[in-house]
């Protein structure tokens, strides 16, 4: 680690926090109707999107209606991206002649980008046409980064108001979140990166001469575009297989830094629009505390980890000041692949930058860990959000039964019904990857999709269900995914981890709007303060992290052991 490598970590982060706060802002007036400086462009758009669909924008839905309205376009979605990833061959917009997609890699793909997952079982540029790439996938960018922002608006405004009936009107929120906050940030993001020199364009391929004489194809495509939106969405999925590695995504520095801006700042924003939303900023700001609390020590532990580099090298005389550069870029260093690494899994968003195979046993272990402690820190876009706010009921729960009295949180009692699902919300995660990896480690149809054994492919095949069901999207690497058995069974992980987790968090709004809203007593617990954040920190490790500290003794923890005394997998 060296004191540069932290300058420019600090330098992005500052940023971030720099971009978060007027973001925060903008986002509570649209989530709240106001107008904004994009209403006399983009308002006559909404207006007609609203006449031409028959909603009315003004009128509330409870949380039955939100959740239904909410699951029933999903479900649209999935069966349009479904057919177009089916039919694509036969589709214009495909230079290439890219053939339509197998049946259980279209319905994996489809899953993962209506879910914001992203995960790829194929690498886009040879196996997605630019009609799909852009109609089907960038559009479920937007949506589903604008349905997570939606259902984290639902349970907020659950907390603002006493004894309410409605939380809002999905379709209206839907429409304000993609037309007034991540179409604009994506347009001007996408023209930078196009100034930075990531192509933008219909064609399908350039052929270029090597120094050995021969002939080599380069895909191009409609690249700039969707990356901005992959990464502000929280998405993930890249233009191309090795995602921000290729040099048309990760074109130099500068442009992995304003990516890794573009994929924090909108989940950090968000917990200054809950401030703001609820009427007390200072709730907002020890949200936003604790999630950058865990990405500094992350970042931390990754480039630590890196640094130090692989033993068994060392050990064969190489240089130590180079720790371990296998599977990363010299352009970008080792201090921006941390960071990169850290805000990737801890935003939900899925792109990397390095190959997390290639890390050493203690770097890989701390993505891994930050998705399973349920992609909270900062979180995806929205839900992230509704995430922490789960462990924030919990964390009130557990400090009202320390001191004996009913908790209460923003002036509502949480009881019964309240933690009950809560922890319903809590347990989709841990049931849902250790139940899949269990049933995978034991299975000669998986097993045979492993590259290593041992405790490195315990790693590889706990981190793809992990990613799939966190809704994050990234891959450690290593693990043959487009199998039959691989296709299903994480989307059907990525589905758990969406909507299992989001129906009881919204029922959970539903039981907290219809609460009065009481006013703070004397024995309130405040939960604006350090020690409250110090608590939800504690509740988040305990809780979203010690279930799965078994798996991760027998997987990331046991190869770094082994890896001490000479052996590797």
């Amino acid at each position: 680690m060296t004191l540069l490598g932290w300058a420019q970590i600090a330098l992005v982060l500052a940023a971030v926090l720099a971009g978060a706060v007027p973001l925060g802002r903008h986002i509570a007036r649209v989530a709240e109707g106001r107008r904004t400086i994009l209403h006399p462009l983009l308002g006559p758009i909404e207006r007609g999107l609203y006449a031409m669909a028959g909603i009315d924008p003004g009128k509330g839905q409870g949380w039955q209606a939100y959740t239904l309205a909410m699951l029933g376009f999903n479900a649209a979605g999935f069966a349009l991206l479904y057919a177009l990833l089916r039919l694509q061959g036969v589709l214009p917009l495909n230079p290439q002649g890219v053939p339509g997609m197998a049946p259980a890699l279209a319905f994996n793909t489809a899953i993962s980008f209506v879910t914001n997952t992203n995960w790829q079982a194929y690498s886009g540029e040879v196996a997605a046409s630019h009609l799909s790439q852009m109609a089907g996938l960038t559009v479920q960018n937007f949506v589903s980064a604008a349905t997570g922002m939606a259902l984290a608006l639902a349970l907020t405004r659950a907390f603002a108001t006493g004894r309410a009936t409605q939380l809002g009107n999905f379709w209206a929120d839907l429409v304000r979140m993609t037309l007034y906050v991540l179409l604009p940030l994506s347009v001007v993001l996408g023209l930078a990166f196009v100034a930075l020199g990531m192509p933008q364009t219909l064609a399908g391929a350039v052929t270029a001469e090597t120094l050995e004489g021969g002939r080599q194809s380069i895909p191009l495509g409609p690249v700039a575009f969707q990356i901005a939106i992959k990464h502000l969405g929280t998405n993930g999925g890249g233009f191309f297989g090795v995602n921000a590695l290729h040099p048309f995504e990760g074109p130099d520095a500068i442009a992995t830094a304003l990516q890794i801006w573009a994929q924090t700042v909108i989940p950090f924003a968000l917990c200054l629009s809950f401030g703001a939303l609820v009427g007390n900023r200072r709730q907002g700001r020890v949200l936003l505390a604790v999630m950058l609390g865990f990405v500094l020590l992350a970042t931390g532990a990754i480039y630590a980890a890196e640094t130090a580099g692989n033993p068994l090298h060392l050990a064969l005389g190489l240089d130590p000041a180079q720790g371990n550069m296998e599977g990363k870029d010299l352009r970008f260093g080792q201090a921006l692949v941390a960071l990169f690494t850290a805000t990737t899994t801890g935003v939900s968003c899925g792109a990397v930058n390095a190959m997390f195979d290639s890390l050493t046993p203690l770097g890989g272990l701390v993505p891994l860990f930050l998705i399973q402690l349920g992609e909270v820190l900062p979180g995806g876009v929205g839900s992230g959000l509704y995430g922490m706010l789960v462990f924030v009921l919990l964390a009130v729960f557990v400090a009202g039964l320390m001191v004996g009295r009913t908790p209460e949180f923003l002036g509502k009692k949480v009881q019964a019904r309240e933690v009950k699902l809560a922890m319903l919300a809590a347990l989709v995660l841990p049931a849902t990857i250790l139940g899949f990896t269990a049933l995978s480690m034991v299975l000669p149809a998986a097993l045979a999709s492993l590259a290593n054994q041992g405790p490195h492919g315990l790693t590889e095949m706990l981190y793809a269900y992990t990613s799939a069901t966190g809704n994050n999207g990234s891959a450690f690497g290593g693990l043959t995914a487009d199998t039959p058995w691989l296709d299903v069974t994480l989307g059907l992980a990525m589905l758990l981890g969406r909507f299992a987790y989001a129906v009881p968090v919204m029922a959970m709004a539903g039981a907290l709007a219809a609460k009065p809203k009481l006013p703070e007593g004397a024995g309130t617990l405040p939960t604006h303060t350090p020690l409250f954040a110090g608590l939800l920190a504690g509740v988040i490790l305990i809780l979203g992290g010690l279930q799965f500290l078994p798996s991760l003794a027998l997987g990331p923890i046991a190869e770094h052991v082994v890896l001490l005394a000479g052996k590797t997998y």
